[in-house]
């Protein structure tokens, strides 16, 4: 429920604002009231919100915590960036917690993290923050060549592959795949967010301009994206080689959305019956950094 309520908090504050602007004009004890109320609620929140980041400070030297979409039925996250990140903290072994009570960060983005007191977001910048400040470089068995090849593959996912794959989430379904996978029964409280969060979605895809394109033209470009990581993967067991790295991070959260969590939709079979060596990827990287899988979701034991 935190998520749908973080929806609503971001999104219907301007229009809280024009409901005591009218009511002002109806009933003037009454909007005082209100905003008394309001005002009290708001102290509860900036107090809470004092205590978790000093619990976060106190969580001990070098303890990352990251703060993303809560946990789903089917995944640790509903979030495939949120799964990148926490699938480089395995497996770059940097000792970590988990928060979902504030999954949006300072740039207003899930995930982000905070370590030693200190606040930041976007999953890429915090795994080259955090490469750095651990030493840990997973790429480093790789030569140069193999390296650009990774970099190119990981903005592929990440800025191509997840923008298409938003149009079936947001746009064609509407956010019903997002309410089943976390745990919402289909009701107004749920679907209003989801039709907010919906157009949101919508015009950042225009922005972006993914969204300019038809959902034939869309899908046609997640078809080649998948076709093209299949075919480099081929019979590796991981997408650069025998060792996992972090491009095996970016690729992961993303195919770990399709397999569970976009029920309905064209991209699941390829997992298992186009591709199914990127099914038998995902699986592999699965069971190698989350053996305790069923653990981090909403309802252990589920399946």
């Amino acid at each position: 429920m935190e998520v749908v309520a973080q929806i609503v908090s971001n999104q219907s504050k301007w229009s809280i604002f024009r409901g005591v602007k009218w009511l002002w004009t109806k009933n003037k004890p009454l909007t005082v009231g209100v905003v008394i109320v309001v005002a009290a609620l708001k102290i509860r929140e900036v107090i809470k919100r004092r205590q978790r980041r000093l619990e976060w400070a106190n969580a001990g030297r070098d303890v990352v915590i990251l703060h993303g979409l809560g946990r789903g039925l089917y995944t640790p996250s509903a979030s495939p960036y949120v799964m990148k990140l926490a699938t480089y903290l395995r497996m770059a072994n940097i000792e970590h917690k988990m928060d979902f009570t504030e999954p949006l960060g300072p740039k207003g983005k899930s995930p982000w993290i905070t370590i030693n007191g200190q606040s930041m977001g976007d999953s890429q910048l915090i795994m080259d923050f955090l490469g750095s400040h651990f030493n840990k470089d997973l790429s480093s068995h790789l030569n140069d060549e193999q390296k650009a090849v990774a970099w190119s593959f990981a903005v592929m996912v990440d800025e191509h592959l997840a923008w298409t794959l938003k149009d079936w989430r947001w746009v064609r379904d509407g956010g019903r795949g997002v309410v089943m996978g976390i745990g919402l029964r289909p009701s107004l409280l749920t679907w209003l967010p989801m039709m907010r969060m919906s157009r949101k979605q919508k015009g950042m895809m225009m922005a972006q301009g993914i969204g300019r394109h038809t959902h034939a033209e869309i899908e046609s470009f997640a078809r080649r994206d998948i076709r093209a990581l299949s075919n480099y993967l081929g019979n590796k067991p991981f997408l650069m080689g025998d060792e996992p790295c972090e491009v095996d991070c970016s690729l992961f959260g993303c195919l770990v959305q399709i397999r569970y969590n976009y029920p309905g939709s064209p991209y699941t079979s390829l997992l298992e019956h186009d591709y199914p060596n990127l099914g038998a990827y995902v699986t592999r990287m699965k069971e190698l950094l989350w053996p305790d899988w069923e653990d981090c979701l909403l309802i252990p034991n589920l399946h």
